[in-house]
């Protein structure tokens, strides 16, 4: 579907910049490797789940430590293997929770739910943190976040969440409960996304995942947050809905 071919384009971009920046520590990983898994991840929810997940995990582990052997580099090459590896599970394994969720029933609003409560949270934390920002969430690893943010964003995604409720095309079977639980838990793992990216650049000494949207950074950039709410959508419909 045109769904599944977004996420794959925007996952192969990401996975390239995680990989363009872990590069550069003398440990290169098996870029082309793990740009062929993380697009096979992405397309798994299209078959059976259960089965490619188990087989795509083990496949990614055996046949990029054979591929590695294969390779003349030899220096850093258990490092580079640990990258690849978390590139394919960072981006291809948890982007496919979107693919999954859009499969499920009302898949597209759970989606919308996903990406919109994201953005509510990412909006209410940037311009509260700016305007009334004091106490700084984690200064070492990025020190424009503030609790006040935070707790902005927390609002701003129930809010988003509670939208939901009310009848119109992008309803969901949520009641108010579920709908303030639901932005609470897709804001505090957004926003654990954000700054798990965060470290990550910090320790890449770089600013940026890439320069694909001039101002805003890259691919990997936009989806930091994303690709955490996708999975707390996904488990919640399927374990509490």
């Amino acid at each position: 579907t045109w769904f599944t071919l977004l996420v794959a384009i925007w996952g192969l971009l990401a996975v390239f910049e995680f990989y363009k920046m872990v590069a550069g520590a003398k440990a290169p990983p098996l870029t082309y490797f793990g740009l062929i898994w993380t697009l096979l991840f992405i397309l798994s929810p299209h078959f059976n789940y259960a089965v490619t997940i188990p087989l795509l995990l083990t496949s990614a582990v055996v046949l990029s430590l054979i591929w590695l052997l294969l390779r003349p580099q030899k220096e850093g090459a258990f490092i580079g293997w640990a990258w690849t590896i978390a590139g394919i599970l960072y981006v291809g394994w948890l982007l496919s929770h979107f693919v999954a969720l859009r499969g499920l029933d009302d898949g597209r609003n759970w989606v919308f739910l996903a990406l919109f409560a994201t953005f509510g949270s990412d909006t209410a934390a940037f311009f509260t943190g700016r305007a009334l920002g004091r106490h700084h969430l984690a200064p070492s690893i990025s020190p424009g976040k503030t609790w006040e943010g935070t707790i902005a964003g927390v609002l701003g995604a129930i809010i988003v969440g509670l939208l939901f409720t009310i009848p119109s095309p992008l309803s969901l079977p949520l009641g108010y409960g579920q709908a303030i639980l639901l932005g609470l838990l897709i804001s505090i793992f957004g926003q654990l996304g954000d700054l798990a990216e965060s470290l990550l650049k910090r320790n890449m000494g770089v600013k940026d995942s890439g320069r694909l949207l001039p101002g805003h950074g890259g691919a990997l950039d936009r989806i930091d947050s994303v690709v955490f709410a996708g999975i707390v959508v996904y488990y919640y419909v399927i374990w509490a809905i």
